[in-house]
Parts: C-alpha cells; structure tokens; sequence
C-alpha cells in the first residue's frame, strides 16, 4: 500500500479548530501506517474567508502538534510559505489557469452550462419552493440557453456563474470506509455552481481537480462534508476520473452531545497551547476522540499511534471531547516531561502572575526548574503553575486555614519549632535528601513522627497542611528563607497562641 497519498486541505480562516487537528492527525497516521505520503494543500479560493497570516497560524499549530507533512505549503526556516512537491501550486489561489482549463472541458462536452440569473432571482425561486414544502435548489432556468443566448450575455456584460449539469434519475454510488455503501439519486441534488462569477472555482470543483491532479488515493475528512460527496462522486464520472477511496470522520461533539463550537470555550489548538498543554498530550487525546485502539491502551506516543491507527476502528457516531479526560492525559505528560522543558513552558505564566520579574526570568530559572520538580504531580497543564508556587514566595505567609491555626496549638508544635530551627541552622546541606534526614533525626530524637511531624513542619514552613513533599519544598525554598520563615511564624502566630 505504499501508493497511499492523503492530504489535509483546511482554508486558512485564522484558527485551527480541534476538528481540523483531529482530521489532519488521522490523514497523518493513516498514510504513516501505510508508508505513504501526506499532503498539506491550502484552499483559499473563497475570498470573502481570508485572513492575514492565517496560512502561518496553521502551519505553526501543525508543526507545534508534530503533525509533519511531507509535501505541500510549508513554512521554511526563516517561518515564510513556501511549497514543496512534484504536484504544485498547493495553494488554490494559484492554480486558477489548471481551473480554466477543467472547466472549458466540462463546457465543451455540455456537462456544465453558463448560469445568469441574480441572486434575487435565486433567492425568490427558494422561497417559492419552501413554501411548496419542496427541497430548496436550483431550478435549471438556465440549463437550455443556446449557445448565441449565452454569447449575447456574456458580450452584454452580464455576470454568470457556471454550474454542473447533473443528469436526471442518475444514481450516484460511492463506498464510505466509515459509513459502508452510500447511494444518492440526482433528482435530490441541486446543479452545483463550479466557478464564481469572481472567475474563482467553488471548493467542490477545485477539490476534485486537485485531488486528481495530486494523485490522491484516501480522502478523509469532518462527516459534514457527506452531503456534498455525491456531487464530487459525479464530477470524477464527468471527466471519466477513478475516484478515491472516502472516509468521512464522525463530529467532535461537546459533553452535551452538541458539534463542539467555539460559542463554548477552548475549541483551537492555540487555546491549548496559550494555557501550556504539551503537544504530546493534546495530540494523544484528539487521536482517541472517535477512534479506539483494540487493547485499552490509552497513553500512545506519535510512533505508538502509527503503528496502532486503522480507519477501520473509527467510529460511526461522534466523539466526546472530555476536557477532564483531556486534563488526565495531559497529567501523565506533564509528570513525565523534563523539568527544564517545564521550567520554559511555566516561566511565563509565572511572570504574568507577578511572581518572578520579567528581567529576572534567566536568574531565576534554576529555581523555577525546582520548583516545577516539585509541584508537577499537580499540573495538569502549564498555566496551574500559579495555583501551586505560592508557598515558594516570600517569607511572610498566612496560616491557611482555622483547622491548620488549631494544629499550631498542639502540644508537640513548640519542641518541633525549635528542633527545626536548630537543625536547619546547623545544616551544611540543604537538598531534598538531606531535609529528609532533618526530619528523621528530629522523628528519632523527640519521638515525633507522622503527621504531627510533617504537617506541623509544612505549616509552620507554608502555612499549608497539604502540599509537594516538605524536604523538597525546603531545598526550593532554601536554608535562609526557611529560617525567616520560621521566625516569622513565630513572632506572628506561635507566641500569640500561647
């Protein structure tokens, strides 16, 4: 199968939508299983949808979620469009004169037709037919003009359209990997324009001559495109094309079952990407959102999903997407990542926060490093960084909670006091492991042990009960902030309590 050619063809609208990354994922993985290609083609040809440095943002977010293309519009070192391969342009805006060219053919062989009428026109016939209870399409006025009618207008100035001419009862067949068989009938499709009166061709007549012209094999798209499938089914007939294999990918709905919209909140991979997901998380999620392994494997690297991806464990029905199953996944990276890429990833967060300054961001990135070594088990993504550091700040804090300021007046809280503060003073190491060995000396020597032990440390350290391990929060903190800390707690809390 190593003939397999795929393409993700988004128009560059500004965004990538979840939708968009899943679709571009599951082309990606089917030609990577397959040892095929996989084509980035960008279709600009509506004009009124354009948006400046769009083709940029999506290819960044592609690059940024490590779905890598072969072939097609890439971005070069410099982060400028260019485009690669044997089959270009791989911008449609560029292949207008190979869009002139198909549609004279069409023309020629009387398949498709010039279409005058005005858009008042149109919109009155589709009133008409609604209120008939019919179908609302287009109703062929224009199908029979002779040849001298149409030159006539065409020398008069008048704008037209030019559209296919479906033939009638004509049965249109197409098999759906997802779906099975489909059958559709021409006497329930409408004659489709194919070129604007703006001279650009429609997406559903550039999409088959480009996907012919590109040699693609498999076309896997959103299950909104099936409606238009025959249609594009009829056009390869009409130019006496093999049509492709489709796939038509079930939607991402919302936890309402509802198409997930951006009306609800994060729907883009840049929304993920601002609050500091890991690619690695965000991809391995999208990838099980409508497909299902066949074990109950749930963690997959990119080269676990290739090998794994099959189009034929791709559901029907439409995938929920669970940000709290999101956040899961996303944990498991998180714990595992590198401390230093997580240190690069929360600084940010932490400088808007205003806890580090901005000028300080290089000094201090040795701390941020310890820091997220020892709050990471709690992250979900980057951006909770903030929920977690402020015990790490400062050496003025607040008892936390009443129950926390209940613990302090303990019986034991006193000799801990002033056991920890001797033998941190005396300490000539201050990491983990020898903050650890403080608090056991401490457990030997005075006989106080489990929570009374640790939790009265980490209050009178944090003024927290619960938190990251406290020999580890110590190493962060340092030997003279845990020491104005702790005079602190005593001046402020301890002497007032007794």
């Amino acid at each position: 199968m190593s003939n397999v050619r795929v393409r993700f063809a988004p128009s560059p609208t500004g965004f990538v939508h979840i939708g968009s990354l899943r679709t571009a994922l599951y082309n990606y993985l089917f030609a990577k299983h397959a040892g095929g290609e996989y084509i980035l083609r960008v279709e600009d040809t509506d004009r009124t949808r354009l948006v400046d440095g769009a083709i940029e943002n999506m290819l960044n977010a592609m690059k940024w979620a490590g779905v890598n293309h072969t072939e097609g519009v890439m971005l070069d070192e410099n982060g400028n469009v260019t485009q690669k391969g044997e089959y270009g342009p791989y911008i449609q805006s560029e292949r207008l004169d190979i869009y002139q060219k198909y549609i004279k053919e069409l023309l020629d062989s009387g398949k498709a037709y010039y279409c005058f009428c005005t858009k008042e026109r149109l919109d009155a016939v589709r009133e008409q037919q609604k209120e008939a209870g019919e179908t609302p399409r287009y109703d062929g006025h224009c199908r029979d003009l002779t040849p001298e009618e149409v030159q006539a207008k065409i020398d008069a100035g008048e704008p037209y359209v030019i559209r296919l001419r479906l033939p009638e009862d004509h049965k249109i067949t197409f098999t759906d990997l997802v779906r099975g068989d489909m059958e559709f009938n021409t006497n329930d499709l409408d004659d489709q324009v194919l070129i604007k009166t703006d001279g650009f061709p429609t997406y559903h007549f550039a999409v088959v001559v480009d996907d012919h012209l590109m040699k693609i094999t498999h076309i896997i798209r959103g299950e909104e495109w099936v409606s238009s499938t025959p249609k594009h089914v009829y056009l390869y007939e009409a130019f006496g094309w093999e049509k492709p294999v489709f796939v038509h990918l079930p939607n991402i709905l919302n936890t309402e079952k509802k198409k997930l919209s951006k009306r609800q909140g994060d729907v883009a991979v840049e929304d993920f990407k601002k609050k500091g997901y890991l690619p690695e998380g965000l991809v391995n999620y999208v990838a099980l959102v409508g497909w299902s392994p066949e074990d109950n494997q749930e963690i997959f690297s990119m080269e676990e999903l290739e090998k794994a991806f099959s189009i034929e464990r791709v559901s029907k029905s439409g995938g929920v997407f669970d940000t709290e199953k999101l956040n899961w996944v996303n944990h498991h990276y998180m714990k595992e990542a590198d401390d230093a890429v997580l240190a690069e990833l929360c600084m940010p967060y932490l400088v808007e926060a205003g806890y580090i300054a901005e000028d300080e961001k290089e000094a201090k990135m040795d701390l941020v490093k310890e820091i997220v070594s020892a709050v990471k088990e709690k992250l979900h993504y980057a951006k909770e960084i903030t929920d977690h550091v402020s015990i790490f700040f400062g050496d003025k804090f607040e008892i936390e909670t009443e129950e926390g300021m209940e613990f302090l007046k303990l019986e034991h809280i006193p000799t801990l006091f002033d056991a920890l503060r001797e033998k941190i003073e005396a300490a000539e190491n201050f990491d983990a492991d020898s903050n650890f060995a403080i608090l056991k000396s401490i457990q030997k020597e005075y006989k106080i042990k489990g929570k009374n032990l640790y939790m009265g440390s980490r209050i009178m350290l944090t003024g927290q009960m619960h938190g990251p391990d406290i020999p580890k929060v110590m190493e962060v903190l340092g030997k003279e902030n845990c020491l104005r800390r702790l005079d602190y707690v005593k001046a402020n809390v301890l002497d007032k309590l007794n």
